[in-house]
């Protein structure tokens, strides 16, 4: 495993974040080797860096920077994907068939959640 991948572990085991200057010392490194590995975590977006005081010392505070999974929840309706994604028809909304469709499947869904919601 390389310094990178160690740093980002080490960090992401500290919810709250790490101080960069425990980090150095955590990884048994020098602070510009720190500060290199650092600057390469930042550059692919793994961490985020905000400045931080610790013990009356200048730091920066390092966490794990979350992405955003990509959510498809609201493209389907039971097992239906939306009719609009990837259409290519010049049609109106309010014409469209396929569209009505599957909002009348949402209003469905929507219905059985709150009945088994009421069951519950």
């Amino acid at each position: 495993m390389g310094i990178e991948e160690t740093a980002l572990e080490v960090i992401s085991k500290h919810e709250e974040g790490v101080f960069q200057n425990k980090l150095w010392k955590e990884l048994d490194i020098d602070s510009r080797k720190c500060s290199r590995v650092i600057a390469k975590l930042l550059k692919d977006g793994l961490i985020t860096r905000e400045s931080a005081v610790d013990n009356g010392a200048r730091t920066f505070l390092l966490k794990v920077a979350h992405k955003e999974e990509p959510c498809f929840e609201l493209l389907l309706s039971g097992e239906m994907f939306s009719p609009c994604a990837g259409c290519r028809d010049a049609c109106q909304p309010e014409s469209c068939e396929r569209l009505t469709a599957w909002v009348l499947n949402l209003s469905k869904d929507k219905a059985e959640d709150l009945e088994a919601s009421a069951t519950e």
